[in-house]
């Protein structure tokens, strides 16, 4: 996550970003030589990024671990053992640790053309450097993700290794530690698999793009542009937060930070409005969590689901469009209802930004966004040259402007910030990677794939139920791309398996393994909203949910009728369903918040979501009868409101 330098944390929020978002608890070292060290380190890799993107990249093997040691390395020098330890000096023990972490990249560096002729048959050299680099991984992984993804890989180990002790659809024949180090270290089905893979090739350097376009002030860009365009509407500053952080979350794919950096500004002031601190926090969650599906970058995902699909971007990118449009509709609706029922006015217009005043001071910043969406759609190169014509025209074109304008040391600065943030994603990619190896080496993903299945019967729904369960629990405390990594090789096969598309299959999962961040009891994402706004988190995680309700049936919805995600249709066919779409994510909004044109009885609210229902599946007569109850609760409402206005001009009159 890398933080706008125009967007300064107070000191609550950044307490609540280190509690809740373990990667943001980095050193800071007293000593200028310590400090020297940790930047030439970081920029010296994103500078090599930059080199490989432009003129190619060594073999994949010897790229793959320069980039993981490297990463490692920082890790050490970044995160301490333990949050009791000070954090302004390095300790003897990081310094021995993150110089071993170069060692298996010197010895795979030397080593890689003797890996391959031993094809698969390890000396000792190659177990020992394995077994460093498989423990130095996850206690990589343990300081900065926390605890539920080291103990996951170590799990996952242990597994490999005892499968033949266990009994039922999960037992296996087991393998040795030799045959799991081997696997790990020297193929790239393991620790140097697709994830690391990803990291080290698209995902660094649209972090990298990220850190130079916060540098130059794309934070304030985009919390002015919002503030100029919804502001003065009723519950503005609700709808501020989630046009601002989406299109925030899509970039930097990080939701607990980018629910402490964007709610520190739009937090108060959905309170001061009057917004419930629950919704105000929720209302900041759920826009952070949806940034991570919403296209151009999906915070990186997109690119590991390309590559994991062996597809081209622009196909994924093209797909996610509609639902996360259709989830950014479901929480507006449910702002605006909210606004309305309770009487919140927006911002006055004097104390608003001009939109032309944004974009005369700003709005060049767009440039590198469109370019490189131009990149990614139209011009047929590659993602790695993309984005590295990307970050050279951001620094350009920052310079067109005095207050974008980036000095030396603020390029310097980017590039270290951007290897920094790269940290707990690369560390997390080859943590998962563990998990994905053992996964494929014993056929688990197979397995869970049966079991889910089994229990589903002959019902695709149930099995869609579970896999969704499986989704949210896998989940639970893990930042975005793990997730991903582990739910489309765990959960995604069973879904496969019962005849969805691949693709379908995956952006299921994803969106599922996603929203743990704001489904209780592990809503990291909503519990650092309540840290902000001062609710109760619980309360916020439910909120949270509530207003997502849209995200929770989309998924459904696309796995029954594909032409929500732009396939096997025609521009009529997806028309059609865009607008059904819309109009069950309408109703089911206006169901959620028990408000439109004014209160409605529970009764109608069941009958007005189980409408929006018979949008799930492609069906005319389904279409219909949803159509006509959204046309009957809306004259019903309307004829309500009028009536209940009426009564009150009356009142008032009788009064006087």
């Amino acid at each position: 996550m890398t933080i706008s330098k125009n967007v300064p944390l107070d000191d609550q929020a950044q307490k609540v970003l280190e509690k809740y978002d373990k990667e943001s608890s980095t050193r800071v070292f007293g000593n200028k030589g310590l400090t020297l060290m940790v930047t030439t380190l970081a920029v010296s890799l994103s500078l090599y990024h930059l080199f490989t993107s432009y003129f190619g990249t060594p073999l994949t093997l010897v790229h793959r671990s320069i980039h993981l040691s490297a990463i490692l390395a920082l890790a050490y020098m970044l995160y301490p053992a333990s949050n009791k330890l000070k954090r302004d000096r390095l300790h003897w023990w990081d310094l021995i640790l993150a110089i071993l972490a170069f060692s298996s990249a010197i010895y795979m560096a030397i080593e890689n053309t003797a890996i391959y002729n031993r094809g698969g048959m390890p000396n000792q050299l190659d177990l020992l450097f394995g077994g460093i680099l498989i423990v130095l991984v996850i206690e990589a992984a343990r300081r900065v993700t926390g605890w539920a993804l080291p103990l996951l890989g170590v799990l996952f180990l242990c597994y490999g290794h005892f499968g033949r002790e266990l009994s039922g659809i999960f037992r296996h024949r087991g393998y040795s530690w030799e045959d799991i180090i081997n696997f790990m270290y020297v193929t790239t089905e393991g620790i140097y698999g697709t994830a690391i893979g990803v990291s080290a090739t698209y995902i660094f350097l649209f972090i990298l793009f990220g850190s130079f376009l916060a540098k130059s002030g794309m934070g304030q860009l985009f919390n002015d542009m919002a503030m100029a365009i919804a502001g003065e509407s009723k519950g503005g500053p609700a709808k501020v937060a989630v046009i601002a952080s989406g299109f925030l979350g899509s970039i930097n794919g990080a939701a607990v930070a980018n629910v402490v950096t964007t709610g520190s500004f739009t937090i108060p002031l959905m309170k001061k409005i009057g917004y419930s601190k629950e919704f105000a926090g929720a209302v900041e969650a759920s826009a952070s969590v949806g940034g991570q599906i919403l296209p151009p970058v999906m915070g990186a995902a997109a690119f590991i689901m390309a590559e994991m699909l062996g597809i081209p971007y622009k196909d994924i990118a093209l797909a996610a469009t509609l639902p996360a449009l259709l989830f950014y509709l479901g929480v507006i609706v449910q702002i605006h209802l909210r606004a309305t029922k309770d009487g919140l006015k927006g911002i006055s217009r004097e104390n608003l930004p001009e939109v032309m005043s944004v974009i005369k001071d700003r709005g060049h910043l767009f440039i590198p966004l469109i370019f490189l969406m131009y990149m990614l759609f139209f011009s047929g190169t590659t993602i790695i040259y993309s984005a590295f014509l990307t970050i050279i025209l951001t620094v350009i074109v920052a310079m067109l402007r005095k207050s974008t304008r980036l000095s030396l040391l603020d390029i310097i600065g980017a590039l270290e910030d951007g290897a920094r943030s790269a940290v707990a994603v690369a560390i997390a990619c080859a943590a998962v990677g563990i998990v994905v190896g053992v996964a494929t080496q014993t056929g688990f993903g197979l397995k869970l794939a049966n079991g889910i299945v089994l229990l589903g019967g002959q019902s695709i729904f149930l099995t869609l139920v579970f896999t969704m369960l499986a989704c949210m629990v896998l989940g639970m405390g893990l930042p975005s791309i793990p997730t991903y990594i582990i739910t489309a090789t765990i959960a995604g096969p069973a879904l496969i398996k019962i005849g969805v598309l691949p693709l379908v299959a995956h952006l299921f999962v994803f969106y599922f393994g996603i929203f743990a961040n704001i489904t209780p009891p592990v809503a990291l994402a909503s519990f650092a909203a309540a840290g902000i706004s001062g609710g109760d988190q619980m309360k916020t995680g439910f909120m949270s949910m509530k207003l997502s309700i849209a995200g929770f049936i989309i998924p459904y919805i696309f796995v029954y009728n594909n032409a929500l995600l732009m396939i096997d249709t025609t521009l009529l066919g997806g028309t059609i369903v865009a607008l059904t779409a819309v109009i069950g994510v309408i109703m089911l909004g206006a169901a959620a918040e028990g408000f439109f044109f004014t209160r409605m009885h529970m009764l109608l609210r069941i009958v007005l979501a189980g409408g929006a229902m018979c949008f799930m599946t492609p069906n005319m007569l389904q279409d219909i009868i949803g159509c006509s109850i959204a046309a009957l609760v809306l004259v019903l409402q309307w004829r309500l409101s009028k009536s209940r206005q009426t009564f009150i001009h009356e009142q008032a009159s009788g009064a006087r």
